[in-house]
């Protein structure tokens, strides 16, 4: 899958196993997630462009390099999107924020949208979604309707796990979106849950059930 990287890093899979581990409390959850988090954002972020100017350093001057355009908008889908926020932001304080509030139909499992709030500008901005559970897709596949409508062209997303069903369905509907996730699992339950998989994430990250 050319548009796909999975991010083998020895710290990334490290991470992502303790988080799998169902005996990991809240706590430790939520920091494994921020830490993972900063680490994605490096893989997603590798290759934007930079432009060179002209600074002076306490010894003498030199020509040095700075990211290009316009800010980056992250775009969590809600809520345990907003997990990964404060570690993307911790490597890139800059960035706007968009919000996406979306949930699944535990019968349809399709994408319910509650909430939607971006900057007016998308169309000249770096867009990165952050959908920590691409499993079915259905949810991702709703982000990225809104965020085109709204004028998003640059478009690429991060997950903490995906699943191949999850992947061909966004690729099926936005084939020019890049993907960054630390796994793909190989199968759905009946109730669209990844497995192994971790769980609910947005659970397993605020405590709740």
């Amino acid at each position: 899958m050319d548009n796909v990287t999975t991010v083998t890093h020895p710290l990334v899979q490290h991470k992502l196993t303790h988080m799998r581990d169902k005996t990991t409390s809240t706590k430790s959850f939520r920091q494994l997630l921020r830490e993972i988090a900063t680490l994605l954002c490096y893989e997603v972020t590798r290759d934007l462009p930079l432009d060179p100017i002209q600074i002076e350093t306490p010894l003498m001057p030199m020509q040095a390099q700075v990211l290009s355009g316009k800010k980056l908008v992250f775009a969590p889908i809600l809520r345990a999107g907003l997990g990964f926020i404060e570690g993307m932001l911790d490597l890139v304080p800059s960035a706007r924020i968009a919000h996406i509030g979306l949930y699944r139909d535990p019968e349809s499992l399709t994408a319910v949208e509650y909430y939607f709030k971006a900057p007016s500008d998308l169309s000249e901005r770096l867009v990165i979604v952050v959908d920590p559970m691409l499993a079915t897709g259905n949810t991702a596949v709703a982000a990225f309707d809104r965020l085109k409508e709204h004028g998003a062209t640059d478009l690429r997303v991060v997950s903490l796990l995906a699943t191949e069903v999850g992947i061909a369905n966004l690729l099926g509907h936005h084939p020019e979106v890049r993907i960054w996730t630390a796994g793909i699992d190989p199968v759905l339950n009946e109730h669209g849950y990844i497995l192994p998989g971790l769980g609910d994430a947005g659970d397993r990250l605020y405590g709740t059930r």
